[in-house]
């Protein structure tokens, strides 16, 4: 038999429902619960004890939170004729919130969907679709002023924190997602860089560029002779057009400051790692022979096959089963990593890439000795 807290539980699945029953004025109350558990005459009779202290639970509910028992006369062959319960009916908006403890929320979302309403109807059919977000989300007088901002001034090629808008200095930093929400249903599709997931470059403000760092191995590429180790933003990076025919991309930061002097040659620093996504569609780099160098392990060959995406002809530096055994001694515990298919790889550095994932070995590339290193690559560079 349906209990109290069952009774709550369906009020509260209700809840959706009856907020978008405010945004478009239609009646909601009174509900019924016409499901309330088969009661048969077995029950009655072998279980009387526990039917009566179940009705009396639920009629000391009704006497609480408000809602009523609906009983009704049912003839049963062996015990005659019971009162048994057919219907809970929840009569009111307050009996409503009585059961649910849902007032203070209800007064949350009247009060942002009349601000909505009142100063942003362009949101109407959004917080609709977003009932729940007018409570989670709870500062939407500030959450305008911003939306307004960008209708007016869209693309707006500023920093965040540049923006002439009346919020704290991190409000939009923190409320990015919901912001973003908000910006596709207002501005135009042609304002919106729809595949840029980034907010700023989604919606044309500036923002921190990653920085690379260069080493020019050869001075005489240098802009400057005394600028031989520099970093540049990405956009600078991209139009650097640099008149070399090498680059080394090195996944540790040491291995790229330690990489000798080559002719013809810079080594490139994008922050290690995956980071190595930085160096994607460099127009300038499709013109040189590219060469990675990273840690003997799954997420190396991981990394090698990214960059080989953006560039097929790059050349693999001690990532193959000569260096894996050459220093297999110094080989150590990787980090677990589910196996991937990597076309860019070829069929022996796959197979090594199998192995490195299902045993999970990595040989970090800073403990090959330096002297072992730079022999290798003076013998790799063609």
């Amino acid at each position: 038999m349906i209990t109290p807290q069952d009774i709550k539980k369906q009020s509260l699945s209700w809840w959706k429902e009856l907020l978008l029953s405010i945004t478009t004025g239609e009646s909601f109350f009174p509900k019924e619960i016409s499901r309330i558990g088969k009661i048969t005459a077995k029950d009655i009779l072998l279980k009387l004890t526990e039917y009566k202290a179940s009705i009396a639970e639920l009629q000391k509910g009704a006497s609480l939170w408000g809602y009523t028992v609906e009983m009704t006369e049912k003839s049963f062959e062996k015990i005659g004729i019971q009162n048994i319960p057919t219907c809970i009916q929840i009569p009111s908006l307050e009996i409503y919130l009585h059961i649910t403890r849902k007032r203070n929320e209800l007064d949350i979302f009247i009060r942002n969907w009349q601000l909505i309403t009142n100063e942003m109807p362009q949101l109407i059919e959004w917080s609709q679709r977003n009932p729940l977000r007018l409570i989670s989300h709870d500062t939407w007088r500030d959450t305008i002023k911003v939306c307004k901002y960008f209708t007016e001034h869209p693309r707006p090629h500023l920093y965040i924190r540049e923006l002439p808008i009346e919020v704290h200095t991190k409000y939009i930093e923190e409320n990015k997602d919901l912001l973003k929400s908000l910006l596709d249903e207002l501005l135009p599709a042609s304002t919106i860089t729809l595949n840029e997931k980034t907010f700023e470059k989604r919606y044309g403000l500036k923002c921190a560029e990653p920085l690379i760092r260069i080493r020019f191995l050869d001075s005489t590429l240098a802009p400057s002779f005394c600028w031989t180790d520099v970093s540049l933003p990405l956009p600078d990076f991209q139009r650097l057009n640099c008149a070399c025919k090498y680059v080394f991309i090195m996944e540790n930061k040491m291995n790229f400051l330690t990489l000798p002097l080559q002719p013809d040659s810079i080594a490139v620093w994008s922050g290690g790692g995956f980071n190595i996504s930085f160096l994607k569609e460099i127009p300038w780099m499709t013109h040189v022979q590219n060469y990675y160098w990273g840690d003997l392990d799954a997420q190396g060959l991981q990394i090698l096959n990214q960059f080989r995406s953006y560039y097929p002809s790059a050349i693999a530096l001690m990532m193959d089963w000569e260096t894996f055994h050459t220093y297999r001694h110094l080989v150590k515990e990787g980090t677990p990593a589910l196996l991937q298919t990597l076309p860019q790889l070829t069929l022996e550095e796959y197979d090594l890439y199998r192995f490195l994932q299902e045993n999970n070995f990595r040989l970090e590339q800073e403990q090959i000795p330096n002297e072992d290193s730079i022999k290798k690559i003076k013998q790799t560079v063609v």
